[in-house]
């Protein structure tokens, strides 16, 4: 289960007792920020994206979406989302737990500066009833991340 690897993966930082399971679904964005009472900007939304033979997730303000033309210019790619057997394929995780965390050795991350503007945020962890909230310099450390990119607009 990608939840219980998602928790394996944040002992090393003593933070798998800070995952919060619910039971109702946050599989969405706005399910998520209801569920966890925030707004939903401040949900990082993890979106997993074809690249050439393999993957990399995008971790986005839960209201952002895609510039295309963005992404291509920093990217060289057209953006083109998985399906959600690639995406348990690639990444290990269903669609609506796609976190930063406990990845496949090759999958990179990369986050988007919509983030910045918040102290803290909440990614998922693996499944859809999970999530952790983490400042950005945290979910910048935990997923390994140390690439910045602008490639979203408002929704």
């Amino acid at each position: 289960m990608a939840l219980e690897q998602v928790r394996e993966y944040l002992q090393r930082w003593n933070r798998e007792g800070d995952i919060k399971e619910l039971t109702s679904s946050m599989a969405t964005v706005a399910d998520a920020a209801r569920a966890l009472g925030v707004s939903e900007a401040r949900i990082a939304k993890s979106i997993s994206l074809k690249k050439s033979a393999g993957a990399i997730v995008l971790v986005v303000a839960g209201d952002m979406k895609l510039d295309n033309r963005k992404f291509k210019g920093s990217f060289g790619f057209k953006a083109t989302m998985l399906s959600p057997l690639e995406a348990l394929a690639f990444t290990g995780h269903p669609v609506g737990g796609i976190c930063p965390f406990g990845l496949p050795l090759g999958i990179e991350v990369f986050l988007d500066i919509s983030l910045q503007r918040f102290e803290t945020v909440f990614p998922a962890c693996g499944s859809s009833n999970s999530a952790i909230e983490l400042t950005i310099a945290q979910l910048q450390e935990y997923s390994g991340s140390s690439i910045w990119v602008d490639v979203c607009k408002a929704r």
